[in-house]
């Protein structure tokens, strides 16, 4: 079978992870989260004092930063230390730390470098900001996912309802809009459509609909049957 890899994009809430692990699911290929890559190292900071704003503490930290991520049916844990933070990872207070975190030159350098490692050698389908233009530049199949802003904090107050945490609507919404804000305007590898991107909106489309139109590209773009 040929190898390839499946580069999607989008902002906070698009449907990318989810999506992702469907896909993944059912052509049998492995699933990266780099989102849960820089939410771990927020993670990192907050629980040991560092100010995720603070840039030169941030660096200092960062080689303190014991991450460990294992594929499980389709999907991939986070272990933090040798600490499962799968969940954890999907507090408000740790997304928040991510969109900090990711604008810092040094941290995308060492999490990109390790994304590119994971990806070698095999098919995966890996989600985040900055794959197609940045991570796997020579991906075959390239997806952008967009959706309206109250869409996707209603998406997210659904995920942090199923992992049993609090939240507010509202700062959750202004949280994604702030994270979409960062994302674009950050100095290094910003938020954009790759040119050679297939963008998807999907506001209005079902979970299952997503998937299976990707899958169509997919088949399209790699000849697979």
């Amino acid at each position: 079978m040929n190898i390839y890899s499946v580069a999607i994009d989008g902002p906070a809430g698009s449907g990318k992870s989810t999506v992702a692990r469907l896909l993944a699911k059912e052509l049998n290929i492995t699933y990266i989260d780099t989102g849960a890559m820089y939410r771990t190292v927020a993670l990192y900071c907050i629980n040991n004092g560092v100010d995720t704003k603070n840039r030169k503490d941030v660096v200092k930290a960062l080689n303190s930063v014991q991450m460990d991520i294992k594929q499980e049916n389709g999907g991939q844990k986070i272990f933090l230390s040798g600490v499962d933070v799968t969940n954890e990872i999907r507090s408000q207070r740790a997304g928040a730390g991510a969109s900090d975190v990711a604008v810092i030159k040094e941290v995308r350098e060492k999490l990109v470098d390790m994304q590119r490692k994971m990806a070698q050698g095999m098919s995966v389908v890996m989600d985040g900001r900055d794959i197609g233009t940045n991570v796997l530049l020579n991906a075959p199949v390239k997806i952008f996912l967009s959706a309206s802003a109250e869409e996707r904090a209603k998406r997210r107050c659904g995920e942090l309802d199923k992992l049993g945490l609090k939240y507010d609507f509202e700062s959750v919404k202004k949280q994604i809009e702030q994270r979409d804000f960062n994302d674009m305007n950050r100095e290094f590898n910003p938020l954009k459509k790759a040119d050679d991107a297939v963008e998807i909106d999907t506001t209005f489309l079902s979970i299952e609909q997503v998937k299976n139109k990707i899958i169509d590209i997919i088949k399209q773009k790699t000849g697979m049957k």
